[in-house]
């Protein structure tokens, strides 16, 4: 088997066996030991029924039943393990226990059409819920809080206050507003972001054109900021930065301009009025229908086209380096280029202007332009090698 029918072979196995979970019975369910989706499918199907289906009510019974135990011990036994860790799978099994309670309960009491009734032991989690919610949101304070100290003592590293963001994040699922955890948060932020700052050197042997670093720098970052990388194209006080990207220009090359010029024919057939059709008498000739037998009157045209062509190209080579300012070392680097053009068409004709094609109908009348200055051809570069750059710290992973 190929790996390609092999890959196909195994998406086939799981999306039937996906289809065959959705369709099966609630009774299947609880026999594979998926209690909760047994008892959701149950009571759906329960609803609003007068006359209750037998095998339903027993289902919801029995499924009930085990899903309570099972959870129940679950939650004991991480209690017993004693570690702090365990608080929010012991919140979570216990937030279980209630929604299905909460399911359940308006059934009740839960008789079938044959008058059989099920029994329920409903489990009073109400408080050990709120034990639960403090300890778990204490232990991700402390962890975050933890961690926070490894990120003051070595900010090099953003990775602990990446994860004690993360932490105090997820208090957010026991409560709104938590101790002082919405400072604490701000300084994760603050310790876990990558600063960059972003400049020009010119390493290439000419004199750039006033206004460069500023075509290459003045840009926004909105796009490019994220959670955890700010750029900034001016040092600003207070900040200690971690990364200097630094696009080094190697190369200016800029095209003198070319001139070049050419005649060319053009010519068509084109129509010119109606030739008719005369009788030896020298009448016009008519059809059936008492109409002058006429065609079509074809001559050909023809004009001679005098066009100019005028092109200046200039082109930038630069290199991206991304220094660690902590290190002192080159974490990446890369080839950038970017490339702009000039051109302009002119063209005059000598002759008949219906045999013009409709292209060059379009430059006629232009003129001849001056050729753009080699500072503006370099500038014009430059505002395309931006977004380039722009692109290539998108992609850099800091």
């Amino acid at each position: 088997m190929t790996p390609k029918h092999f890959i196909s072979s195994i998406t086939t196995t799981i999306v039937l066996a996906l289809l065959a979970a959705a369709c099966a019975s609630p009774v299947k369910l609880a026999e594979v030991g998926d209690y909760d989706q047994a008892i959701e499918r149950s009571v759906n199907r329960l609803v609003g029924k007068d006359r209750k289906n037998e095998e339903l009510v027993r289902t919801v019974e029995f499924a009930f039943e085990k899903a309570t135990t099972r959870d129940m011990d679950q939650a004991e036994a991480l209690r017993n393990e004693n570690r702090a860790e365990a608080w929010p799978r012991i919140y979570d099994v216990l937030q279980r226990i209630q929604r299905r309670q909460r399911l359940v309960e308006p059934l009740i009491p839960l008789v079938d059409r044959r008058g059989y009734k099920a029994s329920f032991q409903f489990v009073r989690v109400e408080g050990l819920i709120t034990e639960a919610r403090e300890k778990a949101a204490e232990y991700h304070y402390n962890y975050a809080s933890d961690l926070l100290s490894q990120a003051r003592r070595n900010n090099n590293d953003k990775t602990p206050a990446r994860r004690a963001y993360d932490e105090l994040e997820r208090i957010r699922e026991y409560y709104s507003t938590y101790r002082e955890r919405e400072a604490l948060q701000r300084e994760a932020q603050h310790l876990g972001t990558t600063f960059v700052l972003v400049n020009v050197e010119n390493r290439a042997p000419v004199i750039l054109p006033i206004g460069f670093d500023r075509e290459l720098t003045e840009l926004s970052f909105r796009d490019l900021n994220d959670r955890w990388r700010v750029f900034h194209n001016n040092r600003q006080s207070g900040i200690d930065y971690d990364i200097k990207a630094t696009l080094m220009l190697r190369d200016v090359q800029v095209s003198p301009g070319t001139y070049r010029e050419r005649q060319y024919e053009e010519q068509t057939q084109i129509q010119d009025g109606w030739v008719y059709e005369y009788d030896t008498r020298g009448n016009v000739k008519k059809d059936t229908a008492g109409n002058d037998i006429k065609y079509p009157n074809k001559i050909n045209v023809k004009a001679m086209v005098t066009e100019v062509y005028q092109h200046k190209g200039a082109r930038l080579n630069a290199q991206l380096e991304l220094f660690d300012l902590h290190s002192g070392s080159v974490i990446d680097s890369r080839p950038l280029g970017a490339e702009a053009f000039w051109e302009n068409y002119a063209a005059t004709f000598r002759g008949d202007e219906r045999a013009l094609s409709k292209e060059t109908r379009s430059r006629i009348g232009n003129r001849p332009g001056n050729f753009p200055d080699d500072a503006l051809m370099i500038l014009d570069a430059a505002r395309r090698l931006r977004p380039v750059m722009v692109d290539q710290l998108r992609q850099v992973k800091i």
